[in-house]
Formats: C-alpha cells, structure tokens, sequence
C-alpha cells in the first residue's frame, strides 16, 4: 500500500490574497475559521468540494493548493 501525506498552501495563498483572514476564507466556501485553521494545519482533510472551493477562492489549480507526498516505504 502506498503511504502519503497531504500537505497545503493556504496560508501562503491567504497572505498572498491581501492577509485575508482563516474566517473570510471559511465564509467564501462554507465552513468555519476552525475547520480551515484544521486544514491548515493538516489535522483535518477537506471534502474534495471543499478543496476544489478553496482552489476556486484563490483563482489556481487544486494543486497548487493541496500536495499529496508519497512516504518511501523502507
């Protein structure tokens, strides 16, 4: 089985879109500041309608948001 991990570039991207706030963010796609400080974080992995909702906020292709890292098996 292949193992990965999802990492993300919101932060940057909020930064990058005039500091916009986690709770400006949450209330563009429907969700709580919680919920995209989660995501943030990488505690929490978005619907795939949200991630394709937070690509459409920032104007760029979902990966350029969102990173999949496969983990090398030993």
């Amino acid at each position: 089985m292949i193992e990965g991990v999802i990492t993300n570039r919101i932060r940057l991207l909020r930064f990058l879109n005039g500091e916009m706030t986690q709770s400006e963010l949450g209330e563009r796609i429907g969700v709580t500041r919680q919920t995209i400080a989660a995501i943030e974080a990488g505690k929490y992995s978005p619907s795939l309608e949200a991630a394709f909702r937070i690509a459409h906020v920032f104007q760029v292709p979902l990966n350029e948001v969102f990173q999949w890292e496969v983990q090398e098996e030993l």
